[in-house]
Order: C-alpha cells, then structure tokens, then sequence
C-alpha cells in the first residue's frame, strides 16, 4: 500500500514540476515574443500541446523510477503503456503545433491581402506542405502506437511479406483519391491556380477560397460555392485572370447604324472611364470591328486594376453609351432600311474617290490617328501588347 501512495505522490510532484517549468518558460517565451513574431506564435499555439506532453512524460518517469520490476509487474506495464501511448500522442500534437507556428510566421513574411497579390504561389504551397506534413505525423504517431503492442509487432513480418499485393490492391482501390492528391502537389508547385486566384471554371467565374489535396472550393461571384477535384485542374482547361497580376481587360459590343460618329463615340467613351475610379488608366479603345448586315459592330475596351472593377466599368460603359446614342446620336439607333418603288428613277449615285471626301464623311474615318483606335499600338501599353504577338525575327531569304 506504502508503494502505491508513494508511486501516487511521486506523480503528482513530478506532473506539478513539468507545469511549474512549463509555466515558467511560458511567461518568457511571451514577454521575448514582443520582438519575434515566431516566440509569438510559439505562447500561442504550442503552449498546450508542449504543456501535456511535459506533463505525461514527468508522470512517465516517475512511475518507472518509483516501481521496481518485482512490484506488481501487471499493473505496472499496463500503466507505462498508457503512459507511453499519451506521450507519443502528445508529441504528435506538439509537432501538429510548430507546424502551425512555422506557417503562420512564413506566411506573415508576405501581403497576402492586397488586389494584385503576387505571393499567393507561396502562401498555396505553404498550406498544402503543412496539411500533408500534418497528415504524415498523424499516421505515423499512430503507426508508433500500434507498434507498441506485442501482438501488432507479430503480425508485422506476415504484413511485410505481403506488403506487394497489398500496395497493388490499394494503389488501384484509391487511384481516384491518389490521383486527387498528386493533383493538389502539383497545383502547388506548378504555379498553375493560387490561393486567392481569379478563376473561370466551365463558365462560373469565381475567386479560388480553399484548396486542398483532395478538392478545390471555388467561390462564385454571386456567393455560391463550387466544389471541384483538384485533378480537374491538371486535366481541363480553365481560365486564370490573376496569373501574374490582377489588371485585366474586358470588352463593351454595341450594334448602330452606319451614320454613327465614331470619333465622337470615342470621345465620349474616353470622357466616361476618366471620370471613373473604377478605371484604372491603362486602356480605353472604341473600335469598329465588324459593318455587315446593314450595321456596324463597335467594341469598347477597357481596364480595371481587378476582375470586379471590371466587371462593374464594363456595365457602366454599356449603360452610358446606350444613353449617349439614344439622346445624343438618336439617327444612329439600329434600322432596316427598305426602298420602294423604282429604284432607277431617282438621282443616280455616284462614287467620289477618297481624295474628295470630307475628312468627317459618315463619321468612320474620322480619328484614323488616335491613340483611343488601336489596341496594340498608340501607347506603351499598347505596344508592349503588341511585342506579345510578334513572332521571331527571321532573314527575308529563310521565308522564300
């Protein structure tokens, strides 16, 4: 009885010690964080899991010391084992924590907050390294715990025999779910799709919210969430706005009659984005790029620092000059036009060469010179998005 007080006391002491030094290096590890942003997310997030082990290990020890071999060896090794079991799982979730800790200090190093976020590769890669590397302490810690029962350790050298068949079996029974998660490394290190990247998956536009190993979780613009396997990125094509930054361009089609001013068209236009905060100063294009059908197609190009402001300046452009043609040009609206009657007994038409026309005839021609009518050209913008699609220099020889 004297053995079993004394192995209780014994505990005790030793579980009060581990939390009185754990205490103690607490309180200093968080009056050092002032400075360290990693000893600040040590106090934080290891402090639990480094208090349990410290204590289980304390009581670990002083159950060993304080029974011999010869005192009840039954309850003894049961109670070590207990013990033994607890630090292993403790020391898992010690090494879970630092995980945490190491990640949060990496990812601090880096805005991931802002419109054109170029440091989401890391902040992806980051995530998935320490969910993968969590997910391997926790097979192992339970791979260790298994081992420490006698009989597991028995069954091992029939498992291991069999471990070719086994892997085969399991290789084709989970080739789905290991194809997902080679898919989500490969994500990660391919720079392919971020955290926090623009996406159009099969017409649904959306921000990607989480990625994993297994699935992709695809926010929609109107808030809903689409779910996808990360294999589907690795196999499909699919759209990045946010590849290499946020600025994108988008487009504004409009139908008018062939009478339209595009030059004033153009001006109004131009007069429109600078008014605008949701313009972010780099493009702004009216172009004619189609006249068949007894109309002419005109195309507005803009930009905006991001895919929302984009999309909000498009509708504005279309809202507006909708408005400016039914005010101001109504004559320019879309018509047929049919002829009745003789179509020779009226004026003839005659043909007037170029040289002769008035520089405003028709209001097509006009603003021929205007950085506002081309797209690869006029600007610095627009000429180094003209280098993007020139191709290699070659010798006038080579291409005879």
């Amino acid at each position: 009885m004297q053995s079993y007080l004394g192995t209780i006391i014994a505990a005790l002491a030793a579980a009060a010690s581990a939390l009185f030094v754990v205490g103690v290096a607490h309180r200093i590890t968080r009056r050092l964080g002032q400075r360290s942003l990693l000893l600040t997310g040590l106090a934080q997030h290891a402090h639990r899991a480094f208090q349990v082990a410290a204590t289980i290990l304390a009581v670990q020890f002083a159950v060993r010391f304080t029974t011999g071999y010869a005192t009840g060896t039954g309850w003894r090794q049961a109670l070590l084992h207990i013990l033994v079991l607890g630090v292993i799982a403790a020391t898992a979730w010690l090494v879970a924590a630092l995980l945490v800790v190491v990640e949060d200090t990496a990812l601090a190093r880096f805005q991931v907050e802002v419109a054109d976020n170029r440091h989401r590769r890391i902040r992806t890669q980051v995530v998935l390294l320490r969910r993968l590397t969590i997910a391997v302490v926790i097979i192992l810690a339970l791979g260790v715990m298994l081992m420490t029962f006698p009989a597991v350790r028995g069954i091992g050298a029939g498992v291991l025999t069999s471990a070719g068949v086994v892997g085969v079996v399991a290789a084709l029974a989970a080739q789905s779910l290991l194809g997902n998660v080679f898919a989500g490394l490969q994500l990660a290190f391919s720079d392919a799709v971020r955290l926090g990247d623009v996406v159009v998956v099969d017409g649904e536009w959306g921000r990607i919210e989480e990625l994993t190993l297994s699935y992709v979780v695809l926010r929609i613009w109107d808030d809903r969430r689409l779910i996808l396997p990360t294999s589907y990125f690795t196999s499909k094509p699919f759209q990045n706005w946010t590849r290499t930054e946020a600025a994108v361009l988008g487009t504004a089609e409009f139908d008018v009659d062939w009478s339209i001013s595009v030059q004033a068209m153009r001006e109004e236009l131009r007069r429109l984005v600078e008014n605008s905060e949701l313009w972010d100063g780099r493009v702004c294009v009216l172009q004619v790029i189609d006249a068949t059908g007894g109309m002419i197609k005109v195309r507005a190009l803009v930009s905006a620092e991001n895919a929302g402001s984009l999309w909000d300046l498009r509708c504005l452009v279309r809202e507006h000059l909708v408005a400016w043609v039914w005010e101001q040009r109504p004559t320019a609206m879309p018509r047929t036009r049919a002829e009745v009657g003789d179509a020779g007994g009226g004026q003839p038409w005659q043909w007037v060469p170029p040289r002769h026309r008035p520089q405003t005839a028709g209001g097509l021609a006009d603003g021929a010179g205007s950085d506002d009518a081309r797209i690869f050209g006029g600007s610095e913008d627009g000429a180094a998005r003209s280098e993007a699609f020139v191709g290699p220099d070659e010798p006038a020889d080579s291409r005879r």
